[in-house]
């Protein structure tokens, strides 16, 4: 036993690089098992960045994680651009043959999507930046922006869609239109829809609010076109007033859309707190690491994709501040391992067993 005890200290994990060292092939595998018993027996003290993964490691793993998000995001922005352009010739072309003002008008708004998805494609452009001096929170607050230009792309559809249903129906100039505008009113719920769900399961995955914020642009003509199909095919029946009263409906369906988007992007701004429930499963993960005797507060809000935490963990006085800063370090790294979206951690520590005030001035 005296050997495990003496083997076990030569394989304590050196705090500057976290990892147990390699073992001679030539030791019997019973000192070995004897010696990986004596070191799970010291003091919890010594094992504060044992088996943990390097400042190093989890660094690199964090900014690859994170180039993979934005990659995924730009991927899908790029696709819908694509789809919109072919879409918007689409339908410029069946409402001109097709005789639809309705459908016309669709491709005209297709066109102003171009200002929406090219504002996303730019935030998320400057928003994959690094921090620097001049920006210490990174630069995901761009995306944020980008949202909101894009509610207000979304407004002004919807505006417009009042604006041309109220001509229409005050002038009583309506049209009969040809099969040709039913059929690129269907294609493009179709294909809108289908863009739809796969923009939001991304812009979910990547927490981005520049392609959720796209992503309901995409559902908002998808709702403009179920307006646009029912209008031109009762048009197509005879029923031409069909067509201008759809599309105020639609209008309705639109304006809430837009509210949504805006009001979210504000909130981002304006740092508005992040989901509970994840706060929440951090603070529970804080707390069962070595060292952790409680977790005093959590907060957290939005930067772009990345939620920047701010944590009051409680310790023993008794510790050093060496022995403090290794256990915040490994609080930080198990956050970091288990949370792909958590830009930074900032953490206070506060001794255990002691009241202590909050000192705020906000």
């Amino acid at each position: 036993m005296e050997v495990g005890h003496r083997l076990g200290a030569a394989l304590t994990v050196n705090s500057a690089s976290g990892r147990l060292p390699a073992l001679p092939c030539q030791l019997p595998r019973r000192m070995v098992r004897l010696a990986d018993e004596a070191v799970r027996c010291r003091p919890k003290r010594d094992l504060l960045v044992r088996y943990s993964l390097t400042p190093m490691d989890t660094v690199t793993k964090a900014q690859e994680e994170r180039s993979r998000r934005f990659d995924s995001a730009d991927r899908v922005i790029r696709v819908g651009f694509q789809v919109n352009a072919l879409l918007m010739v689409m339908k410029l072309a069946a409402g001109w043959f097709g005789r639809s003002e309705a459908v016309f008008a669709d491709g005209l708004e297709s066109a102003c999507d171009f200002v929406a998805i090219g504002s996303a494609m730019i935030a998320l452009r400057i928003g994959r930046k690094p921090y620097d001096r001049q920006h210490p929170y990174g630069h995901g607050k761009a995306e944020s922006l980008a949202s909101i230009l894009v509610s207000l792309v979304i407004f002004a559809t919807g505006i417009g869609i009042v604006v041309k249903s109220a001509h229409v129906i005050y002038s009583g100039t309506f049209e009969i239109p040809s099969w040709m505008a039913v059929v690129a009113a269907a294609c493009t719920i179709l294909i809108k829809e289908v863009l739809y769900r796969f923009t939001v399961r991304v812009g979910n995955r990547c927490q981005s609010p520049a392609v959720l914020a796209v992503a309901k642009d995409h559902r908002k003509d998808a709702i403009t076109s179920v307006a646009t199909l029912i209008g031109v095919t009762g048009a197509f029946l005879g029923a031409t007033i069909m067509d201008p009263l759809a599309a105020a409906v639609s209008a309705l369906f639109i304006f809430h859309i837009g509210w949504e988007t805006l009001r979210s992007s504000l909130d981002d701004l304006m740092d508005f707190t992040a989901p509970p429930a994840l706060l929440d499963d951090m603070r529970q993960r804080a707390a069962t690491v070595p060292g952790v005797t409680g977790v005093h507060e959590i907060r957290g809000r939005r930067s772009g994709q990345n939620i920047i935490v701010d944590l009051k963990l409680e310790m023993d006085p008794g510790l050093t501040v060496k022995q403090a800063h290794d256990i915040a370090d490994n609080v930080k790294r198990r956050l970091f391992e288990e949370f792909e979206n958590i830009g930074d951690v900032m953490i206070h520590i506060n001794p255990s067993g002691e009241d202590h005030e909050d000192l705020i001035r906000l």
